[in-house]
């Protein structure tokens, strides 16, 4: 984002294999902070379930959704450094699109759950038509989510990481790292981010605040997915 991954990325050029590792670790807990990791992970929390998610819960969540992601990243990441084979472009643009289409889709949900009363600050543990308990996002569905939104990008990835390692088994070695620490700086992430709903102030407006988050986030969900087809500019 805004050329850090690249300075990032060029402390590692030459150096030993400890400093390429050092390098592979500071990207993956950058990774976290991307516009679109940030806004999938807050609307995936926000339209959780269980209104004020804790901070140990978002962190599961942000882990797992984590872990989907790495696990994307490495796959579609090693053929790249080991190969310099990229994604074909249409392929490419159609992965950032399917994550626009997820940011979309948790933002929808998100709005959904609030017009539903699903958010009120009143209903601990919401409950749907009839008495029978709203589900919550499962760590299976998170993982999912996160398998997909690791396909956009790993070109980039791959791009940095080869300008970085000019070894192929430490490039894969860093790729493993990478992936496994943004699946780290996730959890981070989302646990913070399950703290500060946590806050009494917070959670007195929680469901004032939902559909700012929501449509938001489903702005910026359809400005990425055009930006992925190159209908809009797309900055990042």
């Amino acid at each position: 984002m805004f050329g850090l991954d690249d300075r990032i990325a060029a402390l590692g050029t030459g150096e030993s294999l400890l400093i390429v590792l050092a390098v592979a670790v500071l990207l993956g807990l950058r990774h976290a902070t991307d516009p679109d990791h940030l806004t999938a992970v807050s609307t995936l929390l926000a339209g959780d379930g269980e209104e004020g998610t804790g901070a140990r819960r978002a962190g599961r969540l942000g882990l797992v959704w984590g872990a989907g992601h790495a696990t994307t990243l490495f796959l579609f990441g090693s053929p790249i450094v080991l190969f310099d084979s990229y994604l074909p472009e249409p392929v490419q643009s159609a992965a950032e699109v399917a994550v626009g289409v997820v940011i979309i889709a948790l933002a929808i949900r998100l709005l959904g759950r609030w017009r539903r009363g699903a958010l009120s600050p009143v209903h601990s543990h919401p409950h749907g038509p009839g008495g029978a308990p709203l589900r919550t996002r499962s760590p299976l569905q998170a993982y999912g989510i996160g398998l997909v939104h690791g396909i956009g990008g790993s070109a980039g990835v791959g791009l940095l990481l080869l300008a970085a390692i000019p070894d192929h088994v430490e490039g894969v070695l860093a790729l493993a790292v990478f992936a496994g620490f943004t699946a780290v700086s996730m959890a981070l992430a989302s646990t913070s981010f399950g703290w500060v709903l946590q806050r009494g102030a917070i959670r007195r407006v929680y469901s004032a605040i939902a559909p700012a988050i929501g449509a938001a986030s489903l702005a910026f969900g359809v400005w990425y997915a055009l930006g992925a087809v190159r209908a809009v500019p797309y900055v990042f």
